[in-house]
């Protein structure tokens, strides 16, 4: 049964989707003491019928459910271009959290998790989001360009102080906070070899929930996502046995 635990309706509303019912009511009671709205539901099916309902900010998708796993759910969130998405998983594999970052998934925690941990987490997905949000111009030939710190490379441009990628169009290219993190790193050393090692060290920050996720992965998303620039080339090149270089020339602008 899909239980709904009041709070305030102006709230960020957050909805768990596991089947254990202990977990489920830990995370909601925890959630809704720090001003979230959190909504739970057992399995993917209840969580489609509380989307069809209601608009969600986020969505904590356990990975380990009976029937249909969080992991096929999460496909189908992603046809829908529905909310961001925390996974959570038992098993805490790295084939999990690959999978899981492959299928478009925010970030991923293995279970049992800190509440406390979740809650960062939850907040740094959401202040991305946000910020996302906030910057998406409405018009892109018009939108002025933030004065900030910035880079350009074969007609991208990246904001370091707004932590936003733009194409040539000036339209705002979504990053998560890993991809963010490894994009500064390139543009910053450019045109050097730099190894797995490296790009952790170059990618890691203090307040960063991203630097045990494997680099290959983030490396392979952000290939994507920067495929199809100015020259249509790949702009990070896979150095055997070595590590990656960043191509192009990366100049202030």
């Amino acid at each position: 049964m899909t239980t709904i635990l009041p709070h305030m309706d102006l709230a960020t509303r957050i909805l768990i989707v596991d089947d254990d019912a202990g977990i489920r009511k830990l995370i909601a009671s925890f959630l809704n003491k720090h001003g979230f709205r959190a909504d739970v539901a057992p399995n993917p099916a209840g969580m489609r019928a509380l989307l069809a309902q209601h608009t969600y900010d986020l969505i904590v998708l356990d990975v380990m459910m009976p029937q249909e796993d969080g992991l096929t759910a999460l496909r189908g969130l992603q046809k829908t271009e529905g909310p961001p998405v925390i996974m959570l998983s038992a098993v805490g594999s790295d084939v999990d959290r690959i999978v899981g970052l492959e299928l478009g998934a925010d970030d991923y925690l293995a279970k049992p998790c800190n509440p406390r941990e979740l809650l960062a987490r939850i907040r740094t997905v959401l202040r991305r989001r946000d910020k996302l949000a906030n910057v998406a111009p409405a018009d892109p030939v018009t939108t002025p360009r933030p004065a900030s710190e910035c880079l350009t490379f074969t007609g991208w441009r990246i904001d370091l102080d707004a932590r936003m990628l733009y194409d040539a169009n000036d339209q705002v290219i979504s990053l998560s906070d890993g991809e963010f993190r490894l994009l500064r790193a390139f543009v910053q050393h450019p045109r050097r070899v730099l190894t797995r090692d490296q790009l952790l060290d170059y990618a890691r920050g203090a307040d960063t929930d991203h630097y045990d996720r494997a680099i290959d992965v983030q490396v392979s998303r952000l290939r994507r996502k920067l495929n199809g620039g100015a020259d249509g080339a790949d702009l990070i090149r896979t150095v055997r046995n070595e590590g990656y270089m960043f191509v192009p020339l990366v100049a202030k602008g």
